[in-house]
């Protein structure tokens, strides 16, 4: 039998993990989006302006977009204090070698699609050869933990510690569809499960956020828009 100490960076994980499930009341909420035109988006961005944007850039777009309508997801609890934050600075669960790491993109309220993908490909490159400076490691605002690559499609994400929301990326099963009009289609369906801290969020806004994040989603690429994803705001 191999013994494995809970020591050093695990150690510090699973430390981190059972504080987050000990401090917070976690509730978990899963839904599908149709991520056919997120599809193809990424795809026109790659032909027409020859740029590699990831599915799980267009993700943080769309949750930029949508917390600025629910702000009271955007933020931490502190010594009995709900702390709510214009800046969205959101961290990135990653795996690295031998745990997980959570880097920071800070503020992209401000940021191009562009710019959210380069940054994020630097932090998760610099995760990995662990030369990410300290500060990148903490002042998240909220979380993405992203299990798309695999054949999860939902799962209960934990809080990373004292912030109010965690947003999981399931991923992407083609299956069918009924639209409204009663007509069966073939669509990209992608699974989302969102945590949230029930000492600061309810149900109902929570179930609001990802409703309208799921929408978000949608929206992309509808009648080609590329603009859309390339605004600064």
């Amino acid at each position: 039998m191999q013994k494995i100490p809970l020591k050093g960076l695990r150690g510090m994980i699973a430390s981190n993990m059972m504080q987050s499930l000990q401090q917070a009341a976690q509730l978990t909420f899963v839904t599908d989006v149709d991520a056919t035109g997120l599809l193809s988006l990424k795809a026109q961005f790659k032909r027409e302006k020859k740029v590699a944007i990831g599915v799980e850039d267009l993700l943080i777009l769309c949750l930029k977009e949508t917390l600025k309508r629910h702000g009271g997801m955007n933020g931490y609890i502190a010594d009995g204090v709900i702390h709510l934050s214009e800046a969205i600075n959101v961290a990135i669960a990653t795996p690295i070698p031998g745990g997980l790491a959570a880097p920071v993109l800070f503020d992209i309220q401000e940021m191009s699609i562009e710019e959210i993908s380069a940054q994020r490909r630097d932090l998760i490159a610099r995760a990995n050869s662990n030369h990410l400076f300290p500060r990148e490691m903490t002042g998240g605002t909220i979380t993405i933990s992203n299990l798309g690559l695999t054949r999860v499609k939902y799962f209960t994400p934990i809080l990373n510690a004292g912030q109010l929301a965690i947003l999981g990326i399931g991923s992407i099963q083609r299956q069918p569809v009924c639209l409204d009009s009663g007509e069966i289609v073939v669509r990209s369906m992608m699974g989302l499960s969102l945590t949230c801290d029930h000492q600061a969020i309810d149900g109902q806004p929570a179930g609001e956020f990802l409703s309208d994040l799921a929408m978000a989603i949608e929206k992309l690429g509808a009648g080609g828009e590329l603009h859309i994803a390339s605004d600064n705001t």
